[in-house]
């Protein structure tokens, strides 16, 4: 019982840190449609993009095993976090160099409208991304939790500030963006005193341990880029800056789903570690379950309310983006199922298998872009990203069995996801509003019908915790 409290409490603390943000990021989409064109956020998508992609290449990913070699009680945390300050401050010199060459060369134009902006972007996400790292391997989660919240205030009141009474366009959104990273950022600094944490000197062993745990997370991260975000980039080749505006804001609908799945999926990580043993897959299988069935009818009920909430938080000009949604909220789903997976190879050290599953997913998602989108436009790419995904699942499920007993009723799981497609389909049919609601209502009441067994167990357990 102890480790399912451990897991709750985390999700809670977590969702304090991640809820915030997450939530503002929804909210504030009306100032941005309202007050961007469909161009000017393409563009900020393509740089927001080309960030999470250098990430990755440039630190080896190092801040993965930051968090994880945190955890081991006998591994003294001064190197950890050494290893990654170093790793991470070497990689904004990189950028720098880089950025520095391609607005003298004009090489890469649409990255060289803004290079200082650039720059800052990347520097201080991979900052405050180390730093809260960093504070989840050591179990600071409270800190964690206040930070994300100073997060949440910094990004609202200065995207106020630049975009509303200083109408300052796309620029303000760059330098709320880094703002709001930096403020946060410091206080963590402060309270966790990670200068504490500093070592020039190297432990060699640990840091090509660490490096040998981080480097398959490359491939893993660069594949799961190709699987996010590869996409913008394709529809910007073959359909223009602006559809890939529309494009990219109908992510914000499934961002809704993405708040409880990287909420759960970083308390997880902590649990799957502390917990972990090939013997006893008892703890696992039922969280898996439960987090399914939540899942599942989150995504159901969203899609129900797909076009309600478009034409609530969009802009006209935006308005289309609905049609993508659906896709890429059952991606949702299904990245959010291979990251609890992953919580499992991450517990074991199989960093390898994180890999390799992730580049077949890519593979896949890169030929189908490339082909969807240039046959049917834009939502080729919500397409092709919903297969990769279910790839991506299917193979890590089917690996996960050689490592521990992990026992799911697969037959009504694909069932239900069926139906989830099916849901995602009937949003498209020319028919009256009223009875297609109907259909979609329906849909979801059998998916309900179908775990029943699973939420009756959810139900039990939170009256329990509840007395």
């Amino acid at each position: 019982m102890q480790k399912y409290k451990y897991l709750i409490k985390n999700i809670g603390l977590l969702t304090v840190s991640k809820f915030g943000s997450k939530i503002l990021s929804f909210i504030l989409i009306p100032l941005y449609t309202n007050l961007l064109t469909t161009a000017e956020y393409g563009t900020y998508d393509i740089y927001s993009t080309t960030v999470s992609l250098l990430i990755p290449i440039l630190t080896i990913q190092v801040v993965d095993s930051v968090v994880r070699f945190s955890l081991e009680v006998d591994i003294d945390k001064t190197h950890v976090f050494s290893i990654g300050f170093k790793r991470v401050g070497f990689s904004c010199v990189i950028v720098a160099i880089f950025i520095t060459i391609n607005w003298i060369t004009g090489f890469v134009h649409i990255l060289a409208e803004y290079p200082m902006c650039f720059f800052l972007m990347y520097s201080t996400e991979i900052a405050y991304s180390l730093l809260s790292q960093f504070c989840r391997g050591i179990e600071k989660i409270n800190e964690l939790a206040v930070s994300g919240i100073i997060n949440s205030l910094t990004m609202l009141g200065f995207n106020i500030i630049f975009l509303v009474i200083m109408n300052m366009g796309l620029r303000g959104y760059f330098y709320a963006t880094v703002i709001a990273y930096v403020i946060p950022s410091i206080f963590l600094i402060i309270r966790i005193r990670v200068w504490k944490y500093v070592n020039w000197s190297c432990d060699k062993a640990l840091k090509d341990e660490m490096y040998s745990y981080s480097k398959p997370m490359v491939f893993n991260n660069l594949a799961w880029w190709v699987n996010n975000a590869s996409d913008r980039y394709i529809v910007t080749w073959l359909c223009g800056t602006a559809a890939n505006g529309i494009y990219s804001i109908s992510y914000k609908i499934p961002s809704l789903l993405n708040v409880f799945q990287e909420i759960f999926s970083q308390a997880w990580t902590l649990s799957a570690v502390k917990e972990f043993n090939a013997n006893d897959s008892k703890f696992y299988t039922n969280v898996y379950e439960i987090y399914n069935v939540a899942m599942v009818l989150t995504c159901s009920g969203l899609i129900i309310f797909d076009k309600y909430i478009a034409k609530l938080i969009f802009a006209q000009e935006f308005y289309s983006a609905w049609i993508y949604a659906p896709f890429l909220m059952i991606s949702v789903l299904f990245g959010a199922l291979s990251g609890l997976i992953g919580g499992i190879f991450s517990a074991a050290k199989r960093t390898d298998v994180f890999a390799k599953t992730t580049i077949l997913g890519a593979s896949v998602n890169t030929v189908l872009n490339l082909t969807l989108v240039y046959f049917c436009g834009a939502i080729g790419a919500a397409i092709a990203t919903l297969v990769s995904y279910i790839l991506v699942w299917g193979a890590r499920l089917h690996e996960t069995k050689k490592i521990i007993k992990f026992s799911i009723n697969l037959k009504i799981d694909i069932f239900a996801y069926t139906l989830l497609i099916i849901q995602a389909v009937v949003l498209f049919l020319n028919i009256s509003m009223i009875w297609q609601n109907t259909i979609l209502i329906i849909l979801f009441f059998i998916i309900a019908i179908i775990y029943r067994m699973t939420i009756k167990k959810m139900i039990k357990k939170f009256i329990e915790k509840a007395r």
